[in-house]
């Protein structure tokens, strides 16, 4: 006779996803004239890796246990099946005997329940002949009904089918598990730092009346009761600033941001911000304090400091690397662009190979030419300080470089993570630079940032030296855990809609 894994297999492979759907439809309605198919609760005494970590008291003591989780096989011949069931954290094998539970309630095992569903045993711990930890079952509990079938090779499917059906990446693959389960340690160690180094954690609001704090396209909608138009926030950065006016004088959010812009593997139109500010601070204060905030995590969730990301290697042990943005130009170019006309930077840019797209200004000129001829070669972490004032219109003027602001970004294995000020705070001239960015605007660029009146009336009302910070989460996490894409760390990406036909597939 062919073993119950065997058989449910063959069926996999020769039945249509439908008949097997019809199937366990046909077992469902049988099963629900023995059982309960979908009840309340299950009392859990252990999970799979307490089970394991109390073996030897419970194997002395022959304590029962109680293990709920979702079967992953079925194997066995005649009057014996084993079936692995598995938790969150692990497996534990389950071990079914018809003499223990009866001819009905065995045939329930046999016969009706399918390799997916959900179920609870309960009963004493034992080692097989091959030493593996298992449940002899002297009872069970169903608690729910696959009516689809799990895919035979899920951990073989691309990156795509994973982000569209995570709840099924998720159940077959420990890997994915483990992952997002790095991820909130991640975060739950940055606020720990935060903590540490006496910040605030603080909420702002999503839904804006006007968007800033960043040169992004906006998510528009509209509120009904108020009539008006609102936005999806793009930055958190101008409510973080009042908060500093107000007198809090170390905040920071980790926040959801929107950006309506396009989609790449380092690209989310929802994505995961920290932003922190600190009266008192500069640019310098804050680039001392993200050296120590990612040597912190690389040490925790690296090799002593040390991490890999695809066969790229970066050690954080060391002082990170500081570079001037126009400089490193310079050197990829030959041509001091400080001196070049906007004319001559765009002929430049075209010679190199960058497309130009109507209402590209000077500034997103110099970063399409950055973006393209050093950002790649940028592996071990770096700072790029210093950047020209049209690239950062809330950036205060550098103190002895004309022409620039005091700013950093700091790149990790060829992409940005972070991007600093020492934030301008002088209301004057910030109405200045709010003012060149809505004749962006008007020239047609659509990601230039709106004249923000609240926000300036704020500044009117005192604020001082201050230091800021933003740095992407998801990025972060990639390369914490040598992730290419931010699909692979973000539980549900946005993706294309299907069409119908694929859809069906």
């Amino acid at each position: 006779m062919a073993s119950t894994e065997n058989t449910e297999n063959q069926e996999n492979q020769q039945d249509s996803p439908h008949r097997l759907i019809e199937s366990r439809l046909e077992k469902m309605e049988e099963l629900g004239k023995s059982v309960e198919l979908y009840p309340y609760s299950f009392d859990r005494t252990h999970t799979s890796v307490q089970a394991r970590e109390a073996e030897k008291e419970l194997l002395e003591s022959e304590a029962k246990v109680r293990f709920p989780g979702r079967i992953m096989t079925k194997r066995g011949t005649g009057k014996t099946i084993f079936v692995p069931i598995s938790d969150e954290w692990g497996t534990l094998q389950a071990y079914f005997r018809k003499d223990d539970l009866g001819v009905e309630r065995f045939d329930l095992i046999k016969r009706l329940i399918d390799i997916g569903d959900w179920i609870g045993v309960e009963g004493k711990l034992f080692l097989t002949r091959t030493g593996e930890l298992t449940v002899h079952v002297e009872n069970f509990t169903f608690l729910s009904k696959a009516i689809r079938p799990l895919p035979e090779k899920f951990h073989d499917m691309s990156l795509e089918n994973k982000s569209r059906n995570r709840h099924l990446d998720l159940a077959m693959n420990v890997e994915s598990r483990e992952r997002f389960k790095k991820r909130s340690a991640m975060v739950s160690a940055i606020r720990a730092f935060y903590a540490e180094e006496e910040f605030l954690e603080v909420e702002t609001p999503v839904l804006q009346p006007l968007y800033g704090g960043a040169t992004a396209r906006p998510f528009k909608t509209h509120h009904n009761a108020l009539d008006m138009t609102l936005y999806m926030r793009i930055a958190d950065e101008l409510y973080l600033k009042r908060l500093i006016v107000g007198g809090l004088e170390r905040v920071y959010e980790i926040a959801k941001d929107f950006r309506n812009e396009g989609m790449d593997r380092t690209h989310n139109p929802e994505f995961t911000m920290l932003e922190c500010y600190a009266a008192y601070w500069d640019y310098e204060d804050m680039m001392n304090h993200t050296e120590r905030l990612i040597r912190k995590l690389a040490t925790q969730f690296g090799d002593e400091g040390k991490l890999t990301y695809g066969e790229l290697e970066m050690d954080f042990n060391q002082p990170f690397a500081r570079i001037r943005f126009m400089d490193a130009l310079q050197e990829k170019t030959g041509q001091d662009l400080m001196k070049l006309d906007d004319s001559q930077v765009a002929d430049l840019a075209k010679n190199k190979g960058i497309t130009l797209k109507k209402g590209m200004g000077r500034d997103k000129i110099l970063d399409e030419l950055f973006s393209e001829l050093v950002e790649p070669e940028l592996i071990q972490p770096t700072f790029v300080m210093d950047h020209p004032k049209e690239l950062s219109p809330l950036a205060k003027s550098h103190r002895t470089a004309e022409g620039l602001v005091e700013r950093f970004e700091l790149f990790v294995a060829g992409f940005e993570l972070a991007n600093s000020f020492s934030e301008l705070n002088d209301p004057r001239e910030q109405r200045r630079r709010f003012l060149a960015q809505k004749a962006l605007i008007d020239a047609g660029d659509d990601e230039a940032q709106p004249i923000d009146e609240d926000f300036l009336q704020a500044m009117e009302q005192g604020m001082p030296p201050t230091g800021g910070m933003g740095m992407g989460i998801d990025r972060l996490i990639m390369l914490l855990t040598d992730s290419n894409n931010i699909r692979d760390v973000l539980l549900f990406p946005h993706m294309r809609p299907l069409s119908p036909q694929e859809a069906q597939k």
